[in-house]
């Protein structure tokens, strides 16, 4: 297939590397040029609007706003080559997705939402979990594409932000199990009990999960550098979750809590470390 990919972030380069590794032609496109060169068989071109062609177009931005400036403000929509489908693959909010879908339908292009779980070195190996909502045929278009990058592809119904709001789910959950973790080890180590030593027993069995295991590896190995997914990108999606919650009136008290230890975190210049850093705040906060 013919492919679009703009956004070459961590996660955007090893997607896109599974798509060329699967034989399809991928034309790639970030606003810093080295990035796009960095995808070895890709095709770099010089515009966001030379990647938005052909059968599909991918989108795997930092945020509502980067999304917005490309495609609506960036005016790839008006523009006279379109994609046959949009799979907008970013962390947006549920706001932005239910916009995007109506710019789309008007433009006469399919936009599916397709958010992921997963970091790096899981989008490298092509084992994403891939969250899609939006038109049954668009998504079966490009679903071989998907196949490509992703393990599983969870679908979640016709309206696009739906996926959404499952991905601000998740990701909330994962946050909190990183905030209970960062306490559990600073109430160890309070009552004289190696941290390290109580979650490597509560990851190997009551909670032997891959979020707890894998992020309570780095808790105990302080492991926070080079991050997979950093702490300020962290508070970005708590924030668009408390925002999503208010709209449907769904109190959230917990979220404002990890908002406020995100906050505090960045505050103490860790805002470019890995998620896990958030462990550290409970230590701080208890003298160890």
């Amino acid at each position: 297939m013919d492919v679009g990919f703009i956004g070459l972030g961590r996660m955007g380069r090893a997607m896109a590397a599974r798509l060329v590794a699967a034989g399809h032609r991928v034309r790639v496109w970030n606003r810093s040029p080295e990035a796009a060169r960095a995808v070895e068989g890709a095709e770099p071109v010089g515009s966001a609007a030379e990647a938005f062609s052909g059968d599909a177009a991918f989108t795997m931005l930092a945020d509502d706003a980067a999304l917005r400036a490309v495609i609506v403000e960036g005016g790839l929509l008006d523009g006279p080559s379109r994609p046959a489908v949009h799979v907008g693959m970013s962390t947006v909010s549920v706001a932005l997705a239910r916009e995007l879908a109506a710019v789309h339908e008007r433009a006469g292009v399919p936009y599916i939402s397709a958010p992921v779980f997963g970091r790096p070195d899981a989008a490298a190996s092509g084992a994403l979990n891939i969250i899609a909502a939006g038109d049954d045929g668009a998504i079966g278009r490009v679903q071989p594409l998907l196949d490509a990058m992703g393990s599983k592809t969870w679908r979640f119904g016709t309206e696009p932000e739906k996926a959404n709001a499952v991905k601000l789910a998740g990701n909330f959950m994962i946050v909190s199990a990183i905030e209970t973790m960062g306490e559990v080890a600073a109430f160890s180590e309070g009552h004289g009990i190696p941290g390290a030593d109580v979650l490597a027993m509560l990851t190997g069995t009551l909670f032997a999960a891959p979020v707890y295991k894998n992020y309570g590896a780095m808790i105990m190995e302080n492991r926070y550098e080079p991050p997979g997914f950093t702490l300020r990108l962290g508070l970005k999606d708590v924030r668009l979750a408390l925002e999503a919650g208010e709209a449907a009136s769904v109190p959230m008290p917990f979220a404002s809590v990890l908002r406020d230890n995100l906050l505090d975190a960045i505050a103490h210049g860790d805002g470019d470390r890995d998620f896990a850093a958030l462990a550290t705040v409970a230590a701080r906060r208890s003298g160890r």
